[in-house]
């Protein structure tokens, strides 16, 4: 039996998944997130074989979850499912762990054909991706100066998420179950270390380096 957790902030797609994928006698839907943070939570109290994992999850995005998972939980295969065919994305995606990389315009069956060649220990993309593109990203990054965000510590890219999603300083603390305080002290190293001094240029960075949806910024104004 294969065991998965589908992770999507869409409860109608996640029914959707669920309906498709229990359709394969061997497939069993063990757990549901629609949150970053609780996706993380959810994998490592179950241990599933996969996670079909959107990028654009509040709390946390995919990737950050990705990058946590890898490290906490490396035995579960990590499939992204998304709308987001950007070569930068597939890159980052597959550098943090990622097994398989899928486009929700995809037919179903290429999902289900996903998660066996994955089972088997084989890495799977969309067809309508380009390996080529993908390769010569690879080539470029490893010429390219470390990003700051990659010296800030777990706690800190979350606050910078929930920050950049209009969350206070009290939110984030109800979020995350710290005290205020805590929150305020992460935070200020976070803006520190990446040189930002208000909401407004963390929401822009946020935005710019991919970690929430660039929509969201119309939509908090």
């Amino acid at each position: 039996m294969i065991n998965i957790i589908l992770a999507d902030d869409h409860q109608v797609l996640r029914k959707g998944l669920k309906a498709l994928l229990t359709t394969e006698p061997d497939f069993k839907i063990i757990g549901e997130a629609g949150d970053g943070l609780e996706t993380v939570k959810l994998v490592e109290q179950l241990h599933s074989d996969i996670l079909i994992l959107d990028l654009m999850l509040t709390g946390i995005n995919g990737l950050e979850v990705a990058r946590q998972l890898s490290k906490k939980c490396p035995e579960t295969n990590i499939i992204i499912l998304t709308m987001h065919s950007n070569e930068a994305y597939v890159l980052e995606a597959l550098r943090l762990g990622a097994k398989a990389y899928i486009l929700k315009e995809a037919n179903p069956e290429e999902l289900i054909h996903a998660i066996r060649e994955v089972m088997a220990g084989r890495r799977y993309l969309s067809s309508i991706l380009s390996e080529r593109a993908i390769d010569f990203y690879a080539k470029n990054t490893e010429s390219k100066q470390v990003s700051p965000y990659s010296l800030l510590t777990t706690r800190e890219r979350e606050i910078l998420q929930l920050t950049a999603q209009g969350m206070s300083n009290a939110e984030i603390s109800a979020h995350l179950f710290i005290s205020p305080r805590t929150v305020e002290t992460h935070r200020t190293n976070m803006m520190h270390k990446l040189k930002l001094h208000n909401n407004a240029q963390v929401m822009q960075f946020a935005i710019q380096n991919k970690l929430v949806d660039g929509n969201l910024l119309q939509s908090l104004h």
